[in-house]
């Protein structure tokens, strides 16, 4: 599979589009007057516990209150606890932990006042933005990412990316960190660390270990609430996250911007700062590429695939819904295998929406209904085929009774939503118009107010060529009926321009006549 990133800057934004075989899976944007929070780690204060829900508000300096939940305060939230005291009161000299005194983990089935107080300092990672009403979610289980490794301090678990299928690679990397791995520190063995030396984890282990080190150097004599460290911005944590070696072009169009990648890449993955390439051309970026026209044709409430087919997608507070038709140029043949066959393309196209809308929550998909139970878990099976290139967490589950299938998707950031309707010019969005009747009755009143207020040689009605052709109709018309009642003709022009219900008035100079 080829991999493009197109990068577009703009004094406002940084616009980031994932193509996949030239196909739009993925669009990323990033404000520049507005960061990339979650990865963030700051030294907050408890600023409400709130027992009912198990859960506190913490003061981060947000303008909304972050959320944190007791089930992510992790086991061994009091030793992190621990550690955040003696940093800011700078008895902790290191960063490592091999004398650090760990604390006895908390219960599963805890309260959140058995572990905070009021004002209470506490050490916290962003997990989720801000989405709709609520804060950024909080985690006290703080990870330190990398390439190729998340180092968790406080944590003694080392754990190998699923995705990586070989069993002697999980049990060489294991062996691996296990070997360089410091106590009291947990290690995350990444997808992009497959086949990579021993020499290559220890340098980045040390990097990340040196990332904790300025964590704890941070909280000396800090007062909360302050950022301790940030994460990278979108466009090179993007990188770090998905790099890997099927990525075959990254194209950017900001000359700055393309210097810190290019940096970043010669850093982490030198092999690879040869794809990075700096776009000059003065045909804007996404256009060049085909982004453009996709964005256009892949957002909406309806996505239309290369058969005709299409999905419905309707969001909802509580859930998104996709609805799958066959459309108009459905081939006639066997019922079941129609349906197979347009839930099959269905299939992908949905799997690329999640991952191009960034949908998260709960999502219910309406396929088309099918008898046949083999067919029904052979789609079962694609649609978990086709999720595996997203990397948010999620869960497929197969075709209920009814036809339909559930997916949950990871609710990291708000979804991306991009309007591709334009308001209707003549029923601005209201879907109606006034009646031929009704703009007769303005036009007449419009027209009574100039000869009675104003002296015009001659006036001429300029409209639509739809009301110019029922003015002018039959004998008498309008016309006609207009000089008996001022015995003044009135002339009638018709312009293409003008939408059905405007219509203007101009006099003997060609002055247009205005009313106000």
């Amino acid at each position: 599979m080829e991999k493009e990133l197109i990068i577009n800057s703009t004094p406002t934004n940084v616009e980031i589009g994932l193509l996949e075989n030239s196909k739009l899976v993925e669009l990323h944007k990033e404000k520049t007057n507005q960061r990339f929070i979650v990865g963030d780690i700051y030294l907050g204060y408890i600023k409400k516990l709130m027992p009912g829900l198990n859960a506190a508000f913490v003061e981060i300096g947000h303008k909304k209150d972050a959320f944190l939940h007791y089930t992510d305060l992790g086991p061994n939230v009091r030793s992190l606890i621990k550690f955040t005291k003696d940093s800011i009161a700078n008895k902790q000299h290191t960063q490592m932990l091999d004398n650090f005194e760990m604390q006895d983990p908390i219960h599963k089935s805890g309260k959140i006042n058995q572990v905070f107080n009021k004002k209470q300092p506490v050490l916290v990672q962003v997990l989720k933005e801000p989405i709709s009403t609520k804060g950024p979610r909080l985690s006290c289980e703080i990870t330190i990412p990398g390439r190729n490794l998340v180092l968790s301090p406080f944590n003694d678990v080392i754990a190998i990316s699923k995705k990586i299928s070989n069993s002697d690679e999980k049990k060489r990397l294991q062996l691996l960190v296990e070997s360089i791995k410091p106590k009291s520190f947990g290690v995350i063995v990444r997808t992009a660390a497959e086949g990579k030396k021993v020499s290559d984890l220890h340098e980045e282990l040390n990097q990340l270990l040196d990332k904790w080190g300025s964590v704890r150097s941070q909280l000396v004599n800090s007062k909360p609430p302050v950022k301790i460290l940030s994460e990278l911005d979108k466009t090179t944590s993007i990188l770090r996250d998905m790099l890997t070696d099927d990525f075959n072009r990254i194209v950017i169009d900001d000359k700055d911007l393309y210097n810190n990648v290019k940096g970043y890449l010669n850093s982490v993955a030198p092999g690879k700062a040869k794809i990075l390439s700096y776009y000059r051309g003065r045909t804007p970026i996404f256009d060049k590429y085909g982004v453009t026209r996709q964005i256009k044709t892949s957002f909406g409430k309806t996505s239309t695939m290369g058969s005709g087919a299409y999905l419905v997608i309707e969001h909802t507070e509580a859930m998104h819904v996709i609805d799958v038709n066959s459309g108009p140029k459905s081939v006639k043949r066997d019922q079941e295998e129609a349906a197979f066959a347009v839930n099959m393309e269905s299939a992908e196209e949905i799997a690329r929406q999640l991952r191009l809308r960034d949908l998260g929550g709960l999502i219910i998909v309406d396929y088309i209904d099918m008898r046949n139970n083999e067919n029904k878990h052979k789609l079962y099976k694609a649609m978990q085929n086709y999720m595996k290139n997203d990397s948010a967490q999620h869960t497929v589950l197969p075709l209920s009774k009814f036809g339909l299938m559930q997916i949950t998707r990871e609710r990291v950031r708000p979804a991306v939503k991009i309007d591709t309707s334009e308001k209707c010019p003549s029923c601005n969005g209201s879907g109606k118009i006034n009646s031929s009747v009704e703009i007769l009755v303005e036009i007449e009143r419009d027209l009574e107010f100039i000869l009675k207020s104003k002296s015009h040689k001659s006036i001429t009605l300029v409209v639509h060529p739809f009301i110019a052709a029922y003015l002018k109709k039959g004998f008498p018309n309008k016309q006609h009926k207009w000089y008996l009642k001022y015995k003044k003709w009135i002339r009638v022009k018709h312009d293409t321009d003008l939408q059905l219900m405007d219509y203007r008035f101009f006099d003997a100079s060609e002055d247009e006549i205005r009313l106000s």
